[in-house]
């Protein structure tokens, strides 16, 4: 049962990876994965009302990432009826690629660190769409969003699902966080962006802006700056409403869809019934893209039937065991592996695999907001970014833009493992330079 659920995931890893060659949608794969995993988990003689229990739990946690993928995705949808993004993109006037490539990656960076990985990924695609018009250029812009919103998410105690667990567990503090590794998380966007200035040239075509839907002529703009600021204002809430009521995000994200409706239903109460159903809530939400969330649904299940099966912690023991942690090359091993491994496998269950592992002992590189913990929160933060699965913000952009798993990884994954290397680089001078 145990290798069998191995070799059933990398099946599953490759029909997703395969989509466009086998012509099978990656939802699909990415479903019958993980439900066969949970399957073979119980019939290999797994104790039912264990399993049961474990999965329902599971299932709590996936759902509560898909409520606030719902939740985010739906807003920016009903920005972006209302024209809310143009009050952005007009103001955006050059045409020049690696310009726009540049400003686009420090401003999903910083709103990264204010947000979230995965919120900014959806509202910074809705962006490049409005200014972008070749399909192969967006993939490249993309790419960047995804490298970007990693790094940004990793140095912030909000930015990221990982960097959250290991805040709230008390393992580092925001002061750590920020200090030890904006600077790293820097240089994994830097890297990339500095490759990419010699490489890409050119300019860059802008969607043809006379094309309009014939509801767009009724928003006014009064209504597209109302409704951009309550979208963007209503995703701002949601990590402030969290750090006051301590509930989930997804509770917040809930919280800021509901005010949104409220407001696009009064300002549009005396319009006709098919203005309303285009710019309402009703009507946006038919165009969310539910395979996309589908996927998510099952890459999740699959690798939480591995947590729960032991294959994960076997492999975190498998590394402690291999590597001396007690030096400090042992420690820079492990966590750059884990790392690498949050491209294939999602971070949340290697890192908390780690914080179940490893004693906050003082005196030693596990000690509260000592080495490893601040090491781990930048590594399994920004690694994801090597292969468009390995984050949220990365499947994100995958379902909008449908970008594949192939062209990425011949064209982004190398700039987001140069990046990678270059943040660790730079993060181990850094420490030495303090600690000596």
């Amino acid at each position: 049962m145990y290798t069998l659920m191995i070799a059933l995931f990398v099946i599953g890893y490759a029909a997703i990876a395969f989509e466009h060659s086998i012509k099978i949608d990656k939802a699909a794969s990415a479903l019958i994965t993980g439900v066969v995993l949970w399957a073979v988990y119980v019939l290999g003689g797994a104790d039912l009302h264990t399993a049961e229990h474990h999965l329902l739990e599971h299932v709590g946690e996936i759902a509560s990432i898909l409520f606030f993928l719902l939740g985010a995705m739906t807003i920016v949808e009903v920005v972006d009826a209302h024209q809310g993004f143009s009050v952005i993109t007009d103001r955006i006037k050059t045409d020049k690629t690696v310009v726009l490539l540049w400003i686009l990656g420090w401003l999903t960076f910083f709103l990264s660190a204010v947000l979230d990985n995965l919120t900014t990924s959806i509202v910074m695609v809705s962006l490049i769409r409005k200014l972008v018009k070749e399909q192969q250029l967006r993939w490249v812009f993309g790419g960047i969003i995804i490298i970007a919103a990693n790094a940004g998410g990793a140095w912030s105690p909000i930015g990221d699902v990982t960097t959250t667990m290991l805040w709230i567990g008390e393992y580092v503090s925001t002061g750590t966080l920020i200090s030890f590794i904006l600077l790293p998380s820097v240089a994994v966007l830097l890297a990339p962006l500095i490759y990419l200035t010699f490489t890409l040239k050119g300019t860059f075509e802008r969607p043809e802006s006379h094309v309009q839907h014939a509801h767009n002529a009724t928003v006014m703009p009064s209504e597209k700056m109302r409704a951009l600021a309550v979208g963007v204002g209503g995703l701002l809430f949601v990590p402030v409403f969290k750090t006051v009521t301590h509930l989930p995000p997804f509770m917040g994200m809930m919280l800021s869809l509901g005010v949104m409706w409220v407001v696009t239903d009064l300002m549009h109460r005396r319009k006709m019934d098919s203005v309303r159903s285009e710019l309402g809530i009703l009507g946006v939400i038919r165009k969310i893209d539910t395979p996309s969330v589908l996927f998510f649904l099952g890459i999740l299940l699959a690798v939480a039937s591995l947590q729960t099966a032991g294959q994960l912690k076997d492999l975190a023991n498998g590394l402690d065991s291999a590597f001396d942690t007690t030096t400090e090359m042992g420690v820079y091993l492990v966590g750059g592996i884990i790392g690498v491994l949050s491209a294939i496998i999602d971070n949340v269950p290697l890192v908390a695999a780690a914080m179940g592992m490893y004693d906050m002992v003082p005196g030693t590189f596990f000690a509260q907001d000592d080495f490893f913990w601040k090491y781990l929160a930048f590594t399994a933060g920004t690694g994801g970014s090597i292969l468009i699965i390995g984050s949220a913000a990365g499947v994100a952009v995958m379902g909008l833009e449908k970008i594949p798993f192939g062209w990425y990884l011949k064209k982004i994954s190398f700039l987001a493992l140069l990046g990678y290397l270059a943040g660790i680089a730079v993060y181990a001078v850094q420490r030495w330079i303090i600690f000596g």
